[in-house]
């Protein structure tokens, strides 16, 4: 590859020519012409070679400026995940399974933001105007300040938005968008990263705020390229098992707020209505203790939760037993039978295990070890653990316990639903002060021997 010719620049008209000279032959001066460095090398039509932009303002870190105003919805769960509102010009990326609720969650969230002084703007590719009108008119939406449009064309939606120039607007989905100049068919990777890139583009010049609706994958990740995650502010992800009421709203990233934040709702006839004490909706059904039933006191982003996990250990006919989980992490669960088995004597060869959080919540934090091997153990021996009793814990592989943040909000939960003792690691910042009796345990063998007399 040939090397690029050098350019001299006069720094007082600013001529440009290919050799250097004394005198510069536009304005007369002397010793004002110098060579310029390209910005990059490479070949031609791919590296930006030796045209200039302009030069950035820069500025310290150190700043007087307000923070971002925000709006909120007045759908307390909804605006508790965003952070504590809607932020003028951010972008947000809604994923969920088909069918979980994410189009009627967004309709209701455009109605209440319409109706707290935003412009919003309803763009549907994947239904008509009249489908969108119906759903509208069985949530009681129907009056709502809200504007539909019923388009696939990026480039015509986004002429529209430049006109009427709403707060809020909702694409549902941006795997149905298409952009005129990427030749590719809409949905695939090069159309989603485009219209993606346009519209959080969009977003950031004009101070809109674009919520994007996205599929998922069997896996449960949104689908399209992951760089579409990182584009965008804001990642909230629509959760819930389908023959169940409960939805989660979870906030895996957000520049504005806390991420692993989540709001609960329930699906009902009206549509979603928001829980806003869901401890006591995950244990309303909770009846009289069986074995296997153990109730965990959890920390979802800033907010304590407590769940019930259910756990069945019975004889297998098959060779090989059985694990099935629900709601948690099978591969934890594996460690924990290991953990008894190795550190504790208690066999599980042989009997099947299931494992379930109730409510279909799903738990991700280690803090949930010890309820989980306490559940398996009360199954396993046929002991109920008593109904007042809240446990959590972290287990380690040489049967230790370790202790986990947040002690003092998990116990002021519990005992604000009426629960009054505790099983915890021992040393963890717990003072007591919560008034409930505290059984601190040094390890897993501890466990096994005071509460279930096993091993």
């Amino acid at each position: 590859m040939a090397k690029a010719s050098p350019n001299f620049v006069c720094q007082s008209c600013g001529n440009i020519t290919s050799k250097w000279s004394g005198r510069c032959d536009a304005c007369g001066e002397w010793n004002t012409i110098t060579e310029e460095v390209p910005l990059s090398q490479g070949p031609s039509g791919k590296a930006l070679g030796a045209t200039r932009g302009r030069k950035v303002a820069l500025s310290d870190l150190a700043t007087t400026e307000a923070a971002p105003p925000r709006t909120a919805s007045k759908i307390d769960e909804l605006d508790r995940v965003l952070g504590g509102g809607l932020v003028p010009g951010s972008a947000i990326l809604v994923g969920g399974d088909p069918g979980i609720g994410k189009s009627t969650l967004l309709l209701q969230a455009a109605a209440a933001f319409s109706r707290a002084g935003q412009k919003v703007i309803y763009a549907s590719g994947e239904e008509a105007r009249a489908q969108v009108r119906m759903r509208a008119q069985r949530l009681g939406l129907a009056e709502a300040p809200v504007q539909l449009a019923a388009e696939t064309n990026l480039r015509d939606i986004l002429t529209t938005l430049e006109a009427e120039k709403p707060g809020l607007v909702i694409v549902d989905s941006i795997q149905t968008m298409w952009v005129d100049n990427v030749a590719s068919a809409p949905g695939s990777v090069a159309q989603v990263r485009a219209a993606a890139h346009e519209l959080t583009t969009f977003a950031k010049r004009h101070g809109t705020s674009v919520i994007m609706v996205g599929h998922v994958t069997k896996d449960g990740q949104i689908a399209g390229p992951r760089v579409v995650e990182h584009m965008v502010d804001t990642v909230l992800y629509f959760e819930g098992e389908r023959g169940h009421q409960f939805r989660i709203l979870r906030s895996v990233k957000n520049r504005f707020g806390p991420a692993d934040e989540i709001g609960v709702f329930e699906m009902t006839g009206g549509g979603l209505a928001e829980v806003l004490n869901p401890s006591a909706l995950f244990l309303s059904e909770r009846g009289t203790p069986a074995p296997g039933s153990v109730v965990f006191s959890g920390i979802e982003g800033t907010r304590p939760v407590l769940v019930e996990f259910q756990a069945l250990v019975a004889p297998t006919p098959q060779s090989q037993p059985r694990r099935s989980v629900v709601g948690w992490d099978g591969g934890r669960l594996a460690m924990i039978l290991a953990v008894l088995e190795a550190r504790c004597g208690i066999p599980f060869a042989g009997l099947d295990v299931y494992l379930n959080v109730a409510g279909g919540m799903k738990i991700n934090e280690p803090a949930a070890d010890l309820a989980v091997a306490a559940a398996l153990l009360s199954a396993r021996e046929d002991i109920a653990v008593p109904p007042e009793t809240v446990v959590f814990g972290e287990i380690s592989l040489s049967g230790a316990l370790r202790p986990v943040g947040q002690t003092e909000n998990r116990l002021k939960e519990a005992q604000k639903l009426g629960f009054s003792n505790a099983i915890l690691p021992k040393g963890g910042k717990a003072t007591g002060k919560s008034g409930m009796s505290l059984s601190q345990m040094p390890d897993l063998v501890t466990l096994v021997g005071e509460v279930f007399g096993a091993g």
